[in-house]
């Protein structure tokens, strides 16, 4: 499931530059790691601000999250902050 996800948030992150969002690369090695401190913190993910301008906020790490085939690799408060930030921008 780890795998799963890294390969979806790459090619999410992929998909993002393709349309403009400049991301920083991510080690697939520490990728998890970084999305479960992403998710753990105050802040909105990176490029979340802009894919939202673009209405893509499926490309985000938040949507990823929240998505059934991943929840299970992030703490109920991760999903939460995951959850309630997709809410706040509207997107779900």
């Amino acid at each position: 499931m780890e795998q799963k996800f890294i390969l979806a948030w790459e090619k999410a992150r992929n998909e993002a530059a393709a349309l403009g969002v400049r991301m920083r690369p991510v080690e697939k090695s520490k990728a998890l790691e970084l999305a479960r401190r992403c998710l753990s913190g105050n802040r909105d993910s990176e490029g979340f601000g802009a894919l939202q301008k673009l209405g893509r906020l499926d490309l985000s790490l938040e949507a990823l999250a929240i998505h059934k085939s991943y929840t299970a690799l992030f703490t109920d408060e991760q999903a939460n902050n995951a959850l309630m930030r997709l809410l706040d921008a509207q997107y779900l």
